[in-house]
């Protein structure tokens, strides 16, 4: 995608974090805007935060509900004409073992980070092929490529996005669809604070460590994040890593794949040891 001026874009997740820092910078670059979220307060601040002449219509739309964001798709076509770019951006996690998560908390990560990116990619795309420069960004993360301990779903399903990415890759290599795969590192947003933690544990010591662990941990603001996205889409990049942690798991994972899961397996366990 070679300009933003005048594309309209469609985007998920775009009532905190992330989102709302990819829809103001976006607006700011003479985007169209359809924002979506769950959260309505969360989405009508993001709106209030764009520029004044920006041009944005709000929906709210929960990524899991394939029928949703289907009619979502026609919504925005319907309301600005047609369609540019959908950014695939909602993410939930948890944080528990596989061995205690239930199968509820798991399908309910599962369900927003892989298939409302999948919904949202399927529903878009015949809209998008209709265009002469459009543009699929479905956000990852590190965890695409290295699984961290206590984040089985949220690890599984962003390693299936990349999956999803690499193929719409080869897929579409010869339309006017182009595919950046985000991988982005720790960002300060509320996504740990939101998590589903383990049964007794929500507001207990344990959740508020990891919760303290991850703000330390965490060395991109979501205000860079979304810049860096935003670069990737315009220099057409296949994949996008956002934070120099990202970079450095990225060579990491590539050098020494077991080692590295070894040392971060130990580290797991001495944080065990010492809660």
């Amino acid at each position: 995608m070679n300009t933003l001026e005048g594309k309209v874009v469609a985007l998920t997740g775009a009532a905190s974090g992330i989102g709302r820092c990819l829809a103001i910078e976006l607006a700011e670059k003479g985007s169209h805007l359809a924002i979506a979220d769950v959260d309505e307060q969360g989405l009508q601040q993001t709106l209030e935060l764009l520029p004044k002449e920006a041009k944005a219509s709000l929906h709210i739309v929960d990524v899991s509900n394939r029928e949703r964001v289907y009619s979502w798709a026609d919504e925005v076509v319907k309301e600005h004409g047609h369609v540019d770019c959908i950014i695939n951006n909602a993410g939930v996690a948890s944080s528990m073992t596989i061995e205690d998560i239930s199968y509820e908390d798991f399908e309910w990560v599962f369900d927003i980070v892989f298939y409302g990116v999948l919904y949202g990619t399927k529903a878009f795309l015949p809209y998008l092929k209709q265009r002469p420069d459009a543009h699929i960004v479905n956000i990852s993360s590190v965890n695409g490529f290295f699984p961290f301990p206590t984040n089985g779903p949220y690890n599984c399903a962003k390693h299936a996005v990349k999956a999803l990415n690499q193929t719409l890759l080869q897929e579409l290599r010869h339309t006017s669809v182009n595919v950046t795969s985000v991988h982005p590192g720790g960002i300060k947003t509320n996504i740990v604070r939101n998590s589903r933690f383990a049964e007794g544990t929500e507001s207990g010591e344990a959740a508020q460590k990891k919760i303290e662990g991850f703000d330390r941990m965490a060395g991109t603001t979501p205000e860079k994040a979304a810049s860096i996205i935003i670069k990737g889409m315009l220099k057409n990049r296949k994949r996008q890593l956002v934070g120099v942690d990202a970079v450095i798991i990225d060579l990491l994972v590539r050098l020494m794949p077991q080692g590295f899961s070894d040392l971060v397996g130990l580290r797991h366990d001495r944080a065990v040891a010492e809660n």
